[in-house]
């Protein structure tokens, strides 16, 4: 990546809120209803992140990268039996796909590989959420006709956009609230809040080369967001000193990766170049600024799983999922896991929350997992 990048400035989104400001944030009694996420009664919540499935056309499709022993009748079913072996191992409460779901240009007829590449999380009747990645939209479906189809499928918890918002960059910004354990002073707050956002294909303007970046318009909605979202749960009943910690997860990963990396300040590996936008659109500053978002994850660059702190906030890859994905002979497709957990109170109820921890699984005999870390703890200057 370059050293010195180009800067788009955010602050510059005056013109833009007159516009949306009169878009109404609230969602509808009957959406809450169908997209409400809580706590269990354990006072956990888990959430299963897989980056990259790359699936086109299921057993005809060939594997990528695998040792010459894996490659017998190695195809796209591969990931389809990885990701129901971590769906029966982990009982993730959400599955997250983080772009590049589909491999559009090697599928023969994208709505189908998109239903083949959900169908794990759709039989076993588990909440799941998607965005988009650079690689979603290379066939007959655009990238707004891929969303379109996903918020269709049974069980999803993605939207095409934000209810309310007509403009906005991209398909597939929303956000989802986590509420507390029923029966508890949080049952009606979001104790953890998830923020959906699509970081793009490839740039649109002639003069800027590389990837896709989060727009203005979209770092505007995340910023009215958060902003309800901070002060809802600072309100009574149960009100909170600091904001509820949020989660962001989309494809293509911020420039400030590469401050995680160049301070080695991180768990994990690094065999990729950190492949950003080539500009840099503000976001990380948009996010510092907002005060919740704890931690970022992404996909795209498939041979890194690092998580790493920068200014705050921890920088998480995945790790490359699918089999028709390009990988490493030898290194294990993988998947990451994020658990939240609850402070347990003085009257044995359940409070806000305590901590965030993570751990990713290996496809290999055992599941393997590795590289357990603390994200976030509310014992850590900054934690609510």
């Amino acid at each position: 990546m370059e050293e010195e990048k180009k800067t788009i400035g955010v602050r510059g989104l005056l013109a833009m809120a007159v516009v949306l400001s009169l878009c109404s944030l609230a969602v509808s009694t009957e959406e809450t209803k169908q997209k409400q996420l809580r706590l269990k009664e354990n006072g956990e919540f888990k959430i299963l992140q897989v980056a990259d499935m790359h699936y086109a056309d299921g057993k005809t499709t060939p594997c990528r990268n695998v040792l010459p022993s894996e490659n017998v009748s190695c195809s796209d079913l591969n990931t389809t039996a990885f990701l129901h072996r971590m769906i029966l191992a982990e009982k993730p409460d959400l599955i997250v796909f983080t772009g590049d779901n589909i491999y559009a240009s090697d599928a023969t007829d994208a709505a189908r590989s998109l239903d083949a590449a959900f169908s794990p999380a759709i039989s076993a009747s588990i909440p799941w959420a998607a965005v988009l990645g650079n690689h979603d939209q290379q066939s007959a479906l655009s990238r707004e006709g891929v969303m379109k189809h996903i918020v269709t499928l049974n069980h999803t918890l993605s939207q095409v956009n934000p209810a309310g918002v007509d403009l906005i960059d991209g398909f597939g910004n929303y956000n989802l609230e986590v509420h507390g354990v029923e029966g508890s002073g949080f049952e009606n707050k979001s104790v953890l809040n998830l923020y959906f956002l699509d970081s793009g294909d490839y740039s649109k303007v002639p003069s800027i080369s590389g990837y896709g970046w989060i727009k203005p318009s979209q770092q505007f909605w995340f910023q009215r967001t958060s902003l309800e979202l901070q002060k809802a749960y600072m309100s009574k009943p149960e009100a909170q000193e600091a904001p509820a910690p949020g989660l962001a997860y989309f494809h293509i990963p911020l420039p400030e990766f590469t401050n995680v990396v160049n301070s080695s300040n991180y768990t994990g590996v690094k065999q990729d170049p950190i492949s950003s936008a080539s500009v840099n659109s503000g976001f990380f500053s948009t996010l510092v600024e907002a005060g919740d978002v704890k931690a970022v994850f992404n996909g795209h660059d498939h041979l890194n799983d690092f998580c790493g702190e920068y200014t705050g906030i921890q920088l998480c890859y995945a790790g490359g999922f699918g089999y028709h994905a390009y990988g490493k002979a030898g290194w294990a497709r993988r998947a990451r896991v994020v658990v939240a957990t609850l402070e347990k109170t003085d009257e044995a109820s359940w409070g806000p929350l305590k901590s965030i921890k993570t751990w990713k699984r290996l496809d290999d005999q055992n599941l393997s997992t590795i590289d357990v870390q603390v994200l976030w703890s509310n014992n850590t200057p900054g934690g609510a």
